[in-house]
């Protein structure tokens, strides 16, 4: 009996009793979504900001993550202290929340963080003269890809036409090469 026909039977056997039978598998589809949803829960971001940091004042807490967001852990370099779970994000979290416990403002505060450790601590550092290269360089290199593919079109372009490039002529050398492969193909 094959296993498609045992469980016909079964099926038949549950109805006859009244009994439904349930669903032994989910449809591929709600299978495929729910391993979706995993997959987005795993990978959702981690934050890492610890019970005991949070504010009681929630508009001063929201004010206060928003904050973490703008600032690099410097241990971690590519997170922002909010982010980070390194021992050093969560001093900057705390020192963050005692600034606006003490009712500096979110301008303040930044400004205070980045005196005591510099610009670096900037997640998006503002434009100024030193940091316009940092700025300009994606503009540039996307000015240089338009430039580079605008003369691979334009000659792409020019030999399709029937333009064909001019050819130079052959040096004593290469002239002298050739004369002596044909010599040995005629061998």
């Amino acid at each position: 009996m094959t296993h498609v026909a045992a469980g016909r039977e079964a099926d038949e056997r549950h109805k006859i009793k009244g009994v439904a039978r349930p669903c032994q598998l989910a449809p591929p589809i709600l299978r495929l979504f729910a391993s979706a949803v995993l997959a987005l829960q795993l990978t959702w971001p981690v934050q890492a900001v610890e019970p005991g940091e949070v504010l009681k004042d929630p508009s001063l807490e929201a004010r206060a993550r928003h904050i973490s967001q703008e600032l690099r852990c410097l241990v971690c370099q590519n997170q922002s202290i909010d982010d980070s779970s390194a021992e050093l994000a969560g001093d900057l979290r705390i020192l963050v929340r005692e600034r606006l416990a003490a009712g500096d403002s979110d301008a303040a505060v930044l400004a205070f963080v980045e005196a005591r450790y510099g610009e670096f601590v900037l997640l998006r550092p503002r434009l100024a003269p030193h940091t316009l290269l940092l700025w300009l360089t994606p503009l540039l290199l996307l000015g240089g890809a338009a430039v580079a593919l605008l003369r691979r079109s334009r000659k792409r372009f020019s030999v399709r036409a029937g333009e064909e490039p001019q050819a130079q002529p052959l040096s004593p050398a290469e002239r002298q090469r050739v004369d002596e492969l044909l010599r040995r193909q005629q061998r």
